[in-house]
């Protein structure tokens, strides 16, 4: 087999995935256990999926662990989540720092407790300049927030005389978004059922490809992922184009 042949055959793998990680207050509550006790078996997933990005050399992932809107979730849910971010923190980051995933937190992290803030940027800090994988934990995050927030930097760099308006487009405002110099997100999944994005990356989806299972979060392995990826790899991705174009580009590529 020549090398055409194999590259050409070689099912696609995305550069970044993102994971709305829904169904742990379910998968406990269906075990009579409490919500908390979902959450905290939604980590062991976590965990898998970030051990499988990096056997799979998938550039970034980004998870959606706490939305703006999941203030409004009962005070002893938040506090447990709270406290589960601490631990996993103090748990993880050392071992991940091993591996080379370089840690992102993204939202408004003002609201998070001053102690809570602080594990984080250190986690951010310690781990900034390893390549072999982006883990974006997206907390107290609303892709309108980011739009705005993109928008917001984008008007403080024109007033400081750093960005002119009529350069202002698609290309150059996408810098001042919460994934700056990440590549597009390729894969969109959400698990647990729901078929909706949730004000998740609204910006970073506009070409991905969304895949919805019903299995919920702590229940998610790499038979799932694989069998999302797969759905992935069967897709088309024409952006505009025409499918007869894809062929000829990709025969163009092969040659």
């Amino acid at each position: 087999m020549n090398s055409a042949t194999a590259s050409a055959e070689k099912p696609r793998v995305p550069r970044h995935v993102a994971i709305v990680m829904d169904g742990n207050g379910r998968w406990a509550e269906r075990r009579h256990r409490p919500r908390s006790f979902g959450h905290r078996e939604g980590q062991k997933a976590l965990r898998a999926t970030v051990e499988y990005c990096l056997r799979k050399e998938i550039r970034a992932l980004t998870l959606f662990a706490f939305s703006s809107e999941n203030w409004k979730r009962p005070a002893g849910e938040v506090g447990a989540l709270m406290q589960l971010f601490l631990k996993a923190l103090d748990r993880e980051v050392d071992e991940l720092h091993g591996y080379g995933v370089r840690i992102e937190f993204i939202g408004d992290l003002s609201a998070f407790s001053t102690e809570l803030r602080e594990r984080m940027h250190k986690a951010m800090d310690k781990t900034r300049d390893n390549t072999a994988l982006f883990a974006n934990v997206a907390v107290n995050y609303g892709g309108r927030w980011d739009i705005a927030e993109a928008a917001r930097r984008a008007a403080m760099a024109v007033a400081r005389g750093e960005l002119a308006v009529d350069s202002i487009n698609e290309e150059s405002l996408a810098a001042y978004f919460s994934l700056a110099g990440q590549p597009p997100v390729d894969l969109f999944i959400r698990t647990g059922g729901e078929q909706r994005i949730s004000n998740f990356l609204l910006w970073q989806l506009a070409y991905a490809e969304l895949v919805f299972v019903d299995t919920l979060w702590p229940d998610v392995d790499a038979s799932i992922l694989d069998n999302a990826i797969d759905v992935f790899a069967s897709r088309e991705r024409r952006f505009g184009q025409t499918s007869a174009q894809v062929a000829s580009n990709s025969a163009q590529g092969a040659a």
